[in-house]
This record gives structure tokens, C-alpha cells and sequence, in this order.
């Protein structure tokens, strides 16, 4: 059994993980890396996972608009070798990318490297041991590595976004395998992030965000305006869809970071608020295509645009934002965003 862009097929192969692997490759099921066979058992067993029906239409996926089933997630999720554990959380991922807000369309045909970022909240991520800490969103954890993986496989599979065909990204980037972390909630000062956006903190949510890459931001200051400062200024850069758009910027404090900015009485909302004003841009740092595109997109928000302009990288201090992940270190990244995309979250059901 396989999965192809319209719908769920059975398929006579041969019961040999390379012929069946060949067959993959050549029919563009697979993102290049082996896959384990989706047998009619082992979709079977997946599906056991929900309680949801397999026939059931979960979205439509840009760029192709097919039916996103609960079987075809479930049939992308053995391919990337998921637990059935997993699949809820991969079906409201999958609910999340097609929210109107996210933009789906854009981000799977662009020619920017975007990524779709994965984050878990709630017990859940703990109960299926999402990684948050150390390596979080390095390799090492099967249910990070496995969850990521499983969406882009639905998003080439059902939604039809192939590399060199309906995604046109120019690069792409390593995120377009897998990326996808649980935010460290124990270790963080301030509220979790599904909580912030409006779920009970007893909720399990899963977040999806439009993600160009990342950036370490490595600071040895113990002071928090310092650290707002180089923040700040890491954030600044003239070749950016964030600027040209207002974008939604995203910023993973590390533990050891976010208690030198709590202890310096710098909450999340103050935090925001300090980054959006220290990040705005001068426009006459941009290329003068690239600042036509800004006029052209954002005349109406600011006004007359001019070289002295001072751009800020989103309309609003709330669309910064913010979570906290990973390990002791003085190191946070900074994840700059699609532009023309806001992130979604949904809450997990069995």
C-alpha cells in the first residue's frame, strides 16, 4: 500500500525493502532517504492510533488541493516510521497547515528555502517523549525525527509540493526533511506557548510555523538588556521577506537565557515589545527592487517609504514570537519566517 497525490492505492510489490525502496524513488513517493514499506498491517496498526475514521477528510493540501485522509496521513506516517502514537498529532498538524492564515500555498510553491516547523505543547510531548532540551532540533530523538519527517512526506505526497515541480524552492534547506522539537516548558519562566495562544495549559497543541532557518545566537552576557541588544541586531537583515512583508519572526531562547531576561524583569510581552523596537531597519539598507517591493507591500501600513524609513520586521510587537528550547548553554536561535505566512496551532485529539 502507498500513497500517491490523489489518493490511497494498493500496489502488488515484492515483499524486499530495496525493491520496494527503488519503487518509491521512482515514482517520487520518497524525500530521498529509505522508507519503511506502508504494508496493509502496517498501515493497519497505525491507524489504531486515532480513533478517528480512515476514510475521513482531514484538508486540503495546497498546491495540488487533494484529500488529506486519515489514511494517507497514516500511510506517510509508516513511511517515515512513526509510531501509531504519533499519528493525532500528525492529523492536527496537518489541520494546522491548511488554517487560511498559514498560507500553505505560498509555502509550498515559493522559491524560498521555507521549512514547515513543527512544535509540540502539553503533556503529550512528554508522554511521547518529544525532545525539548538538549539537540532538540538536531537529530537524536525518534519522535522529532519521525513527526517532521512524517509531514513533509504528507505535504510531497497529498499536497503534490515535488521539488523542481510544484515546489520551486531555489535551495530548499535541511528543515525540508524534518524539524520539529517540544518547547522545554519545565525549564521556562514564562507561560508555554500554547497556553500564550489561547489553550489550557493542560492541553497538548501542536504548532506549525513557517520557518526560512535558523541562526545560533551565541551570548555569554548575563545582562538582559545586552541580550535584547544582540538579539536585536541578529535579527536585522536587509534581504528579508520579514521586512518586506511584516513578518512574523520567531525567536527559541535557550533556559539559561530566558532566566537572565526574567531575572532582569523582562517578561515575554516585554521582550516582544524591546525586539520590535531595537530590530527596526533603515530601508536604504535594502536593494532598490527590494525596497520597491517594501512600497509596494507596505505603503499602506507605514506610509511613504523612504531611504530613512525605519522598517519594522512586523507590524505588530505580538507577532514576534517566542518559545523556549534546549539544554543548559548560553546559546538561543533566532528562526526567521516565510514572510507571508502566521503560525497555526491546533489542540490534539485521540
Amino acid at each position: 500500500m502507498t500513497s500517491s497525490h490523489r489518493a490511497a492505492e494498493l500496489i502488488e510489490a515484492p515483499d524486499d525493502f530495496d525493491a520496494i525502496n527503488k519503487l518509491y524513488r521512482e515514482r517520487k513517493w520518497s524525500d530521498g532517504l529509505p522508507i519503511v514499506p506502508p504494508t496493509q498491517e502496517r498501515v493497519a496498526r497505525m491507524l489504531a492510533g486515532t480513533q478517528r475514521a480512515r476514510n475521513e477528510v482531514v484538508a486540503q493540501l495546497a498546491p495540488g488541493f487533494a484529500e488529506a485522509t486519515v489514511e494517507n496521513i497514516a500511510i506517510n506516517a509508516v513511511m517515515a516510521g512513526c509510531e501509531p502514537a504519533y499519528l493525532p498529532v500528525l492529523i492536527a498538524a496537518v489541520e494546522a497547515c491548511a488554517d487560511q492564515a498559514f498560507n500553505l500555498q505560498a509555502i509550498q510553491a515559493t522559491t524560498n528555502p521555507v521549512a514547515i516547523w513543527v512544535i509540540l505543547n502539553g503533556p503529550l510531548a512528554k508522554t511521547l517523549e518529544v525532545n525539548a532540551t538538549f539537540n532538540c532540533i538536531g537529530e537524536g530523538s525518534w519522535a522529532n525525527a519521525t513527526i517532521g519527517r512524517a509531514l513533509r512526506l504528507i505535504l510531497r505526497n497529498v499536497g503534490g509540493a515535488l521539488p523542481g515541480e510544484m515546489d520551486r524552492a531555489t535551495q530548499g534547506q535541511p528543515g525540508k526533511f524534518t524539524f520539529c522539537c517540544a518547547e522545554n516548558e519545565a525549564d521556562s519562566p514564562w507561560e508555554p506557548l500554547h497556553v500564550e495562544r489561547g489553550y489550557a495549559k493542560s492541553a497538548s497543541t501542536v504548532t506549525v510555523v513557517g520557518a526560512e532557518g535558523t541562526m545560533n545566537m551565541n551570548s555569554h552576557s548575563k545582562d538582559a538588556a545586552e541580550l535584547v541588544h544582540v538579539f536585536a541586531e541578529t535579527m536585522i537583515h536587509p534581504p528579508s521577506n520579514e521586512y518586506t512583508h511584516g513578518g512574523e519572526p520567531w525567536l527559541m531562547i535557550g533556559p539559561e537565557h530566558a532566566e537572565i531576561l526574567q531575572r532582569g524583569g523582562i517578561d515575554k510581552s516585554e521582550l516582544k515589545r524591546r525586539l520590535w523596537e531595537a530590530s527596526k531597519m533603515r530601508a536604504g539598507l535594502m536593494s532598490v527592487k527590494d525596497r520597491q517591493r517594501v512600497i509596494d507591500s507596505r505603503s499602506e501600513e507605514l506610509g511613504p517609504i523612504t531611504l530613512d524609513t525605519m522598517l519594522p520586521i512586523s507590524t505588530r510587537p505580538e507577532e514576534i514570537c517566542i518559545m523556549v528550547a534546549g539544554g543548559p548553554g548560553t546559546h538561543s536561535v533566532y528562526i526567521p519566517c516565510f514572510g507571508n505566512s502566521f503560525a497555526a496551532t491546533r489542540e490534539i485529539r485521540p
